[in-house]
C-alpha cells in the first residue's frame, strides 16, 4: 500500500490543504493498516480500490475521534473479515 497516496486522500476526504498533520496522518493510516492486518485478520491488497477507501474512511473515523464505529464500517469490516478468511 502507498502509504503517501492514502495519506493524501485522507486530507481531501479531511479537508486539510496544509501539510501540518501529515505525520499525525501517516501514523493513523499505518496504525489502521497494522491493526486491519494484525488483529482483525484483514488481508489488504494493495491494488483493490475498496481496500484502499476502507482504510482512508477507517482513518478519518479515528481521526475525528468516532466513539462508536459507524454502521458503515462496522458492515464493511465484516465483509473484508469474510472475504480474507481462505475456509469456511
Amino acid at each position: 500500500m502507498d502509504t503517501g497516496q492514502l495519506v493524501e486522500l485522507l486530507k481531501i476526504k479531511l479537508g486539510i490543504a496544509s501539510n501540518l498533520r501529515d505525520k499525525t496522518l501517516e501514523k493513523i493510516v499505518s496504525s489502521v493498516i497494522s491493526e486491519l492486518t494484525n488483529n482483525l485478520g484483514v488481508e489488504l491488497v494493495p491494488d483493490r480500490a475498496d481496500h484502499e477507501m476502507f482504510i482512508v474512511d477507517f482513518a478519518a473515523y479515528r481521526y475525528e475521534g468516532g466513539v462508536d464505529l459507524p454502521r458503515h464500517l462496522q458492515w464493511r469490516l465484516h465483509n473484508l473479515q469474510i472475504s480474507s478468511k481462505k475456509e469456511v
